[in-house]
């Protein structure tokens, strides 16, 4: 069943009550969920299962004055349509799988079926949409036909939690960041990477994520002795991992930000990347942008990138502390939620 999670602010007295909706507490979300909890009260509705009591749904939204769902999917249906029949105003924030259409790698719920139904009749019924960059955007308007000013774009914020960079050389080590199961081998280009690690013998391959599926042993059977699978870690291990890596691999086929790359430039990775998605927006200029998801094409951003001096790696930082800042997305959230706890519906 769905679980709350109720926070209070006890600083300052909080009567505007915003449900947050979301089916995997991810680094962004938590983000959101805490930024939000600095201007109004917040309960977090956890929803792990597809199986969940209506009634106390429907009670749980009629306690609240605005419902946010994070993704168009199973789990933020009911909450937005009770919200619209009790005349809640709800936001929803899309961008990912719910908006993409790409059966070249069986990814996106807009490839028709109940999946693409489900979701575009909550993103057309939402007070508000909001979504996290350009790309998503414009994909928003390719396979769902709503013009960009239907859909209000605020980036993901990003917080600083490493400080000026170490002098220290780094590690000959290439790092991804992503949960291991059959839809990231392409998508995320897992299985790239690991096949990349046989033609760069020494460096080290790291990749850090949850095993999600038997995916976890596919990848295994490829790897030579220099890939390194952590599985789940803790959020302090994460950060030494992007603290002593020299280049953060992203060889994706589709991202609605890049939310783990943005991390990895604020630690002083170099960044090899695609151009997928919205992985341009990110980087900008920095790093290394690989022209497809070949192993041999991953190897060879890999090796360009150890050649960054600490100076490139300083100017990397500053991109996404200039470009991305947490108090831009913060503002502009409590910019959009007020008017609507307050009556007001206008753009």
């Amino acid at each position: 069943m769905g679980t709350s999670l109720v926070f209070k602010d006890t600083s300052r007295s909080l009567v505007q009550r915003i449900l947050l909706v979301h089916n995997e507490l991810t680094e962004f979300v938590r983000l959101d969920l805490e930024e939000l909890r600095k201007h109004f009260y917040v309960t977090e509705r956890f929803e792990s299962a597809r199986v969940f009591n209506p009634f106390a749904l429907w009670r749980q939204v009629k306690d609240h004055d605005l419902v946010l769902g994070w993704f168009a999917s199973w789990h933020t249906f009911l909450p937005l349509e009770f919200a619209r029949l009790q005349r809640k105003p709800s936001v929803l924030i899309i961008g990912g799988y719910d908006v993409a259409d790409m059966p070249e790698i069986d990814y996106g719920h807009q490839r028709g079926g109940f999946k693409k139904w489900v979701s575009r009749r909550m993103i057309r019924s939402a007070t508000r949409l909001v979504t996290n960059s350009n790309y998503s955007l414009q994909e928003i308007k390719r396979n769902l036909e709503f013009t960009n000013g239907s859909v209000r774009m605020v980036y993901h914020g990003v917080p600083d939690r490493f400080g000026q960079l170490p002098r220290a050389g780094r590690e000959k080590m290439a790092l991804t960041v992503g949960n291991v199961d059959r839809s990231n081998l392409q998508r995320k280009g897992h299985e790239a990477f690991v096949r990349a690690a046989a033609l760069l013998p020494e460096v080290n391959f790291v990749l850090v994520g949850s095993w999600r599926d038997d995916a976890i042993e596919f990848l295994r059977s490829i790897a030579t002795p220099n890939v390194t699978f952590t599985g789940r870690v803790t959020d302090e291990v994460l950060l030494e991992c992007y603290r002593k890596a020299s280049v953060y691999v992203q060889p994706s086929l589709h991202e609605g930000f890049g939310m783990s790359v943005a991390e990895a430039m604020l630690a002083g990775c170099v960044p090899v990347t695609t151009g997928a998605g919205a992985l341009r927006e990110v980087t900008g200029d920095s790093g290394v942008e690989i022209d497809s998801t070949d192993a041999s094409e991953i190897a060879r951003g890999i090796q360009e990138a150890l050649c960054f001096s600490n100076e490139a790696r300083a100017t990397i930082r500053v991109r996404i502390l200039e470009n991305f800042p947490l108090a831009n997305r913060s503002a502009q959230f409590a910019h959009l939620i007020e008017p609507l706890l307050n009556g007001h519906r206008t753009n």
